[in-house]
């Protein structure tokens, strides 16, 4: 009867780091896909939305363009909302006032990317020591043999060795690509926020412009 392949199999056939692989991958997996969630909410903002901020200022509805960025509740809007609050003071406190916000924000975007990087660079670690544990059985296990090597006693220490380097590197291949792929959708997030910073900061200079020419 022929023996049939199971990943599961030869998964149980490297031992117990297969385990702490395991469950690296669940964390990545969790950490990959609550950050993609978060991220992509910032990207469901109403493209009128910075149109219709500008419509509120130039309306002097400073109220209602408050309300608009607590309906949004996206980082831009968040950063804007704080601009709205400074929106009488010098332009460089205001561009300073959303600066700081635009950094929390970016921070809590963040969150949990440094674990997600750990695991992409310690999982091949973790399959390297694997690698090393399973040649010092199977070499122990020849010198137990003495004369009579068979190659049986070989084959459970090579197992170990070469499934935990097969199994940490996928770990860390997935991980490497998932933190790479968050870290440039929170970089098109950051741009968002300088984009909006600079219309903002553009909308409330020409105010005050439109002001200085109405009192002419």
């Amino acid at each position: 009867m022929e023996n049939s392949f199971s990943l599961i199999g030869m998964a149980a056939k490297g031992g117990w780091l297969m385990i702490v692989l395991a469950l690296l991958s669940v964390v990545a997996i969790y950490i990959f896909a609550e950050r993609l969630y978060v991220i992509n909410k910032v990207f469901k903002t109403d493209k009128s939305f910075m149109k219709d901020i500008k419509d509120y200022i130039y309306a002097g509805k400073v109220r209602s363009a408050k309300a608009l960025c607590k309906r949004d509740g996206t980082p831009v809007a968040r950063m804007i909302s704080r601009g709205v609050d400074k929106i009488d003071r010098p332009s460089a406190e205001i561009e300073k006032a959303m600066e700081n916000v635009a950094t929390l924000e970016v921070a809590k975007l963040e969150r949990r990317l440094p674990f997600l990087a750990t695991i992409a660079g310690g999982a091949p670690m973790i399959g390297f020591l694997g690698t090393v544990s399973g040649m010092i059985k199977a070499f122990f296990n020849m010198a137990q043999a003495g004369n009579n090597i068979d190659i049986t006693l070989l084959s459970s220490g090579i197992y170990e060795a070469m499934i935990t380097t097969v199994g940490g590197l996928i770990v860390g291949i997935l991980a490497y690509f998932g933190y790479n792929y968050l870290t440039a959708r929170v970089s098109s997030v950051v741009s968002r926020l300088e984009t909006a910073s600079v219309i903002f900061l553009d909308i409330v200079q020409t105010k005050d412009d439109k002001k200085v020419v109405e009192q002419i």
